[in-house]
């Protein structure tokens, strides 16, 4: 009993002290939570109203530094950039490409009114209004053509202002003076060639011929000026060692001036004359009737006569160009005939080749348009041969690329035997027969279907084998004394060689002309019996010449390598390499691609000037009631109104 009590009692005490412990440390325990979570509230922190406080030194510094940033901007000086680059495709393939497109158009603007001045001469003394037809539609060709011409030329500035401001400025420096007479003399061939085409039939002959005359000049004049800014980049002249201008006239006849003015001037012509026999294949193939066929192949056969009679004498202008290089510049001459580019050389042999391949063949499908038997035509295969040898030795390259084993055979990179063919006395020899073959190809063309009367016509046969047989024997004999002279007089040879040549096809034409002068005809000459490939031929040269003049233009400019003006303006872009064969041929291609796609929008443009006027066909309201609901047409007058 009293254990319990003593129990009891004790268990009294704990509660009594244990008790208030325990309620003070859950007193605690709530404080501590409770403070705890109002700790974790997001409360707004107190900020002092700016306008009681001044600014801390944080903000003085952001403050400053923007200011000085300003600063600094605002006194940043003026740096001209040196070079910009062209998205994708890089700035020298752009130039490049946009360059070569406005010379094509250039080259054809300026060659097409020379031989349609011609023609129209031939036609206003002669009184035959096909000449007259002829030029007029030549001359169709220029409109659209001047167009682009201006809008290449236009974009081909504004880049080169871009992409190469430095470059740019010095040849402004240089050449300022000439651009004055550059802008007069374009609006001059714009006010020409405008007046010239849509004056045609409206002024007196004679006033027309005028225009004529003033549009091929002003034309002329222009591409010398353009060909001094060329030229002056591969051969300067008229400046200081250190670029600095002392005469814009040397720096204008510079050394290289007067040869590329005498090959492009030919050139043009041939590209042009080859561009417009393009035109006139395009319409041939079009036409529907005997007469349009005829027509179009009469077309054919002048542009195509005016390119290969430019094309023949275009070599010598070319050896010419090539002679003046190697008299400025030993290096120049070194890298184009025997260092980076000799073999574009070769490239240009096949085309070249090929050119006068596919002219002599359409020379020959042009007898078959005199009616009966020809009996010229058995030469043609003496002619084939002759050609084809020529064309293989002037292709042949003096070393040839061979494996290891190829190498050791032939003891050494040119072949023993063919390597003999690869040097210029060869080479030399080759063109020169060539062209005389093209020739002698020509006069047998125009003999078809004719047969001399003349009291003398055997003693003029004589004479002109004679020349021909002498001229060609003179070239050979040349050309084997080649190789047993220095290289100096070797190459002063084919002076005599062209000379020997060029006096062939002067004299013999002009005995030719006064040979079959009221020559007996054997039979009429059908035009438009031409069969279809003919006129892919006429594409065809104009294609390969298309192609040639982009390639021998790389060429020329390409010399210069890492300069822009050959030992003056360095070329430090990105750009400063030789592209290699392949690269160069592709951009090539692509411009000559984007050339004919632009030429034969200009041959559509063209077109459409023959096509008849859209008239629109209106028809009376009563005439059209069938197409009206049946409840309106029903309709009295009176409640629709007017019926017609």
């Amino acid at each position: 009993m009293s254990n319990g009590v003593m129990n009891g009692a004790m268990n009294r005490k704990l509660l009594f002290i244990f008790g208030p412990v325990t309620g003070l440390v859950m007193f605690a325990a709530v404080i501590w939570m409770a403070s705890t979570l109002v700790n974790r509230e997001y409360k707004e922190p107190y900020r002092v109203p700016s306008a009681a406080v001044d600014a801390t030194p944080r903000t003085q510094g952001v403050v400053a530094e923007s200011a000085d940033a300003e600063s600094k901007a605002k006194a940043k000086p003026y740096v001209e950039a040196e070079y910009r680059t062209f998205p994708i495709v890089g700035s020298r393939v752009a130039i490049w490409s946009v360059a070569q497109l406005h010379l094509l158009f250039a080259a054809f603007v300026l060659a097409v009114p020379i031989f349609a001045f011609i023609i129209e001469v031939i036609g206003y003394k002669t009184g035959d209004q096909r000449y007259d037809k002829l030029a007029y539609e030549f001359t169709k060709l220029l409109s659209t053509s001047f167009s682009l011409t201006a809008t290449f030329g236009a974009c081909l500035t504004f880049m080169l202002i871009i992409l190469y401001p430095k470059f740019t400025s010095y040849m402004m420096s240089v050449f300022s003076p000439t651009f004055l007479p550059y802008v007069l003399l374009f609006f001059f061939e714009a006010f020409f060639l405008y007046t010239y085409y849509y004056g045609w039939g409206k002024f007196h002959p004679l006033v027309h011929l005028g225009l004529g005359l003033g549009l091929n000049l002003v034309g002329t004049a222009i591409m010398m000026i353009a060909n001094a800014w060329v030229t002056f980049m591969t051969s300067p002249n008229g400046i200081s060692d250190q670029g600095a201008v002392l005469s814009v006239w040397d720096a204008v006849y510079n050394f290289t001036w007067m040869p590329i003015n005498v090959h492009r001037f030919i050139a043009n012509i041939a590209f042009g004359g080859s561009v417009a026999g393009a035109y006139a294949a395009f319409k041939f193939l079009q036409a529907e009737t005997d007469e349009e066929r005829a027509h179009y192949d009469w077309m054919g056969y002048m542009g195509n006569f005016v390119a290969i009679s430019a094309f023949l004498p275009l070599p010598f202008a070319g050896y010419w160009l090539a002679k003046e290089i190697y008299a400025y510049s030993q290096t120049l001459g070194l890298t184009m005939m025997g260092g980076a580019f000799s073999w574009l050389f070769i490239v240009q042999a096949v085309l070249i080749g090929n050119l006068f391949l596919a002219a002599n063949y359409y020379l020959w499908l042009g007898m078959g348009r005199v009616e009966g038997a020809q009996p010229l035509q058995k030469f043609i295969k003496y002619l084939l041969a002759g050609i084809t040898l020529c064309f293989a030795v002037w292709a042949t390259p003096r070393s040839i690329i061979a494996t290891v084993s190829e190498l050791r055979a032939m003891g050494g990179g040119t072949h023993p035997i063919l390597g003999y063919f690869g040097v210029m006395s060869a080479k030399n020899t080759a063109v020169n027969i060539l062209i005389l073959t093209t020739f002698m190809s020509f006069l047998l063309y125009r003999r078809t279907g004719k047969v001399a009367t003349v009291a003398w016509a055997k003693i003029g046969h004589a004479a002109q084998l004679a020349i021909f047989a002498g001229a060609a024997i003179i070239v050979i004999t040349l050309g084997v004394v080649g190789y047993f002279v220095e290289a100096t007089v070797r190459i002063g040879l084919s002076v005599p060689q062209v000379s020997s040549v060029l006096f062939a096809m002067v004299s013999i034409t002009v005995i030719d002309v006064f040979l079959f002068r009221g020559a007996k005809k054997t039979g009429e000459v059908r035009w438009g019996r031409m069969p279809v490939v003919s006129q892919y031929v006429l594409i065809f040269i104009a294609v390969t010449f298309t192609w040639l003049m982009g390639l021998m233009g790389y060429i020329r400019s390409g010399l210069r390598q890492h300069w822009h003006v050959y030992g003056v303006v360095r070329d430090t872009s990105v750009d400063a390499f030789t592209p290699t064969i392949g690269f160069a041929t592709q951009v090539v291609s692509v411009t000559v691609l984007l050339f004919f796609c632009l030429i034969g929008f200009v041959f559509w443009i063209t077109s459409l000037h023959d096509k008849p006027d859209f008239v629109p066909q209106t028809k009376p309201l009563r005439e059209r009631s069938g197409e009206l609901s049946p409840e309106f047409a029903m309709k009295p007058a009176a409640e629709h109104g007017r019926t017609s």
